[in-house]
């Protein structure tokens, strides 16, 4: 994250898949991600605006700038791939019906049903029942929030 704030960038946005299902709450992934979001703008506002910047005169007006919607730590957004909205409407798990429809929707050759005998873990028990059908639904739902979210 760093680097790109250092080159300029100012809407960066990271998608996180993998344990988002209580996105809000926190889970180690995106919390991972959130934190190291934070700890890359700090570090790169110390560089430009020098030890102790947060306390200094030039931060006089963020308390109105902020209320404008001016807010630094925006620079750095992190998202789940799929909303809570999508809770209930498209099945979400870990390599089991709702990951594998959307294998085989996206990139159905890294699909191989015929090892789905050989997963006896509980996680991947529905994997048999997925559908390209079902993945392409959830293709579109994810593609529809992805929209809403980096147009803003």
């Amino acid at each position: 994250f760093y680097s790109l704030l250092r080159i300029g960038f100012r809407n960066i946005h990271a998608i996180i898949h993998h344990q988002t299902e209580n996105f809000v709450a926190g889970m180690p992934t995106d919390l991972a991600f959130k934190t190291a979001g934070r700890q890359a703008i700090f570090r790169f506002l110390e560089k430009e605006r020098g030890e102790g910047w947060w306390g200094s005169e030039a931060m006089a007006g963020y308390y109105a700038e902020h209320a404008e919607g001016a807010n630094f730590f925006n620079w750095i957004q992190v998202h789940p791939l799929m909303p809570a909205a999508m809770n209930g409407q498209y099945p979400f798990d870990h390599a089991g019906i709702g990951e594998t429809s959307l294998m085989l929707a996206l990139c159905p050759e890294a699909v191989d049903a015929g090892n789905f005998t050989d997963n006896t873990g509980w996680y991947t028990a529905s994997a048999p029942e997925a559908s390209i059908e079902l993945g392409q639904k959830g293709v579109a739902m994810i593609l529809k929030h992805l929209r809403a979210i980096l147009s803003t």
